[in-house]
């Protein structure tokens, strides 16, 4: 279990009144269930950034990593940057889900899919927002799921930036430019410590998500997905590496020039669906009354909400002679005759490898 992933409304009130007199607060609307939303204002610059968290409640990385944020721009060697910016954010966009723990809102809404419609109250608020804070540059910030790798590095996408399209040929527009210019500036201040961690997430254009809406309207957009880190289920290490890119972008946006070419924002790799959780080798398959000799199993890890703590519940994904994953973590049972008995997409049924195939995180 992780108790690090959660990150209700609750806690958010904790975390914001740790800075009450430091920073400005408001209540900008409520949620589907009437959960307020929550930005908060630091600094008093004439160019406005705005960042939006936990658009999906399930993902909180980044939710923490503002955290580490903003006593880092209350700091008095950071005062430039508040002299430069006005920095609004609204740390929880779905309070209902965050508290739930799933991508959607209380509407089984995906948020990010409701930029043209306005279905819902969360859209309404953000939309409001980004039009009374007319933004220098927007931020969505996001999470993505173990399955993705950096290209063909081999190395599993630590973080995954993204300048939204603006429209079906995938134009570069000047707001769109300007995104991938920051973009390039963060890629090459992590290329020490993730040399081969850091992908592009697809660009194909869809006016219903939000960064494509943003970018249409000229508004520079980066999409930041924070991804995994080996053995970092708890994502503890890239909650501090989108903290780095926090403050690497702020450094990109006082430089006097940017010359970056987006040619190297297209070097960088694209994500690949490559990943498993965890893979099985030399495993005999009992499945739909057949038994299939020396098998790989792949294993993926549902997170599901368990008093206040993200439980990992391993669920078998595909099963073949030779299976094109790479894995976090592999287990090879050859030699123990193993036979295992499951349904496709569903939990292990044979306990005596539960233990074996559950995670253990850093709590």
């Amino acid at each position: 279990m992780s108790k690090k992933r959660y990150f209700p409304p609750e806690l958010l009130e904790k975390a914001i009144t740790k800075f009450d007199g430091s920073i400005e607060k408001y209540e900008i609307g409520r949620s589907v269930k009437g959960l307020p939303i929550i930005e908060l204002k630091i600094g008093n610059g004439k160019k406005n950034i705005f960042m939006w968290s936990q658009m999906h409640g399930n993902e909180t990385s980044t939710t923490r990593a503002i955290f580490k944020l903003i006593p880092w721009l209350l700091n008095t060697s950071q005062s430039e940057y508040l002299k430069t910016f006005s920095i609004y954010i609204i740390p929880q966009l779905n309070p209902d889900g965050s508290k739930l723990y799933t991508r959607h809102n209380a509407n089984n809404i995906d948020l990010n899919r409701d930029a043209m419609t306005l279905s819902e109250p969360e859209s309404v608020v953000l939309n409001k927002a980004i039009k009374r804070i007319s933004p220098y540059l927007a931020l969505n910030l996001h999470g993505q799921r173990t399955i993705y790798g950096a290209g063909n590095s081999g190395k599993p996408a630590t973080l995954s930036f993204l300048a939204p399209s603006a429209d079906e040929d995938r134009s570069i527009t000047p707001a769109r430019e300007k995104a991938m210019k920051i973009i390039i500036d963060i890629k090459k201040g992590l290329s020490k410590e993730l040399p081969y961690g850091i992908a592009r997430y697809n660009d194909v254009y869809n006016p219903n998500c939000v960064g494509d809406s943003f970018t249409s309207s000229e508004i520079p957009t980066i999409l930041f997905e924070a991804g995994h880190y080996p053995n970092d289920y708890d994502r503890t290490i890239v909650t501090n590496y989108i903290f780095k890119a926090f403050k690497l972008l702020l450094k990109s946006l006082v430089k006097k020039s940017n010359n970056n070419s987006t040619d190297e924002y297209f070097k960088i790799p694209e994500n690949t669906e490559s990943y498993t959780d965890l893979l099985i080798s030399n495993v005999d398959i009992v499945y739909d009354e057949k038994v299939f000799k020396k098998q790989q199993l792949a294993v993926q890890y549902l997170e599901k909400l368990d008093r206040n703590k993200i439980n990992f519940v391993p669920i078998f994904i595909k099963f073949d002679n030779n299976l094109p994953y790479k894995a976090h973590r592999h287990i090879d049972l050859k030699g123990e005759r193993a036979k295992i008995s499951f349904i496709l997409n569903g939990e292990v049924k044979n306990s005596k490898y539960n233990k074996l195939f559950s995670l253990k995180t850093n709590n």
